[in-house]
């Protein structure tokens, strides 16, 4: 897991993390990416949010039919439960025979209420978020290696969004960078089933005396504890 500290959130210090990288970027609708999409980064849509605009709709009570896309939606989430264990060639085979004719369905859904519901409405606006996006929120049927949400990134950021509001400063520029350090190497550790304490101890207690060429020894997928 990798954290980067920026001063704001424009678009070029997104650039400054992708560089020249091309690829498949799963993510929401942050418009830093946008210059990215155009060097030949492919968006990858997240589902979550796209039905997260229908579940405020439903549960404000603004809608009536947000349940209609949320059901559809919520279809697709059964099926990817139900092949997450599958290897990607077979997910990509199940996704085209049983997720591709639901993405039409609601595909159908959303054009044919786009032009029924009050033109600004919040209706119409859910309904524009997914189809202005259609393209990228359908771009998981046609890779088994893509997840339909980046929901397991927020989640590896939620705990640090959420300290944030208590921390309030970083003191500086370096310590911002200093802290996006440490939480990437905390929470690589929890995502390689260690205890952060007793990994961040040992490795502190050996890097005075580890050779630099052989540093990636500690990093967390490839750490061993010292025999002591």
């Amino acid at each position: 897991m990798y954290y980067h500290f920026s001063e704001g959130r424009n678009g070029k210090f997104a650039r400054e993390v992708l560089q020249d990288w091309k690829g498949l970027l799963v993510c929401d609708d942050y418009s830093g990416y946008k210059a990215s999409f155009k060097q030949g980064v492919i968006e990858v849509g997240c589902m979550a949010h796209a039905r997260r605009k229908f579940v405020e709709l439903h549960e404000s009570g603004k809608s009536t039919i947000a349940i209609q896309a949320i059901e559809l939606m919520g279809q697709l989430y059964a099926i990817e439960k139900e092949i997450q264990p599958l290897a990607p060639e077979e997910r990509q085979i199940i996704r085209q025979q049983k997720s591709k004719p639901i993405m039409d369905l609601l595909l159908k859904w959303l054009q044919v209420h786009r032009e029924k519901v009050p033109k600004g409405g919040a209706t119409e606006k859910a309904i524009h978020y997914s189809l202005k996006r259609w393209d990228a929120l359908s771009r998981y049927l046609g890779d088994g290696r893509l997840p339909i949400d980046n929901n397991w990134v927020e989640n590896q950021i939620r705990p640090w969004a959420l300290g944030r509001k208590n921390w309030l400063f970083a003191g500086s520029l370096r310590s911002g960078q200093r802290a996006a350090n440490i939480m990437s190497l905390i929470q690589s550790a929890k995502n390689n089933g260690l205890d952060p304490y007793a990994y961040l101890k040992d490795v502190l207690e050996r890097l005075p005396t580890h050779k630099a060429s052989q540093i990636d020894q500690l990093l967390p997928h490839n750490w061993q504890p010292s025999n002591r």
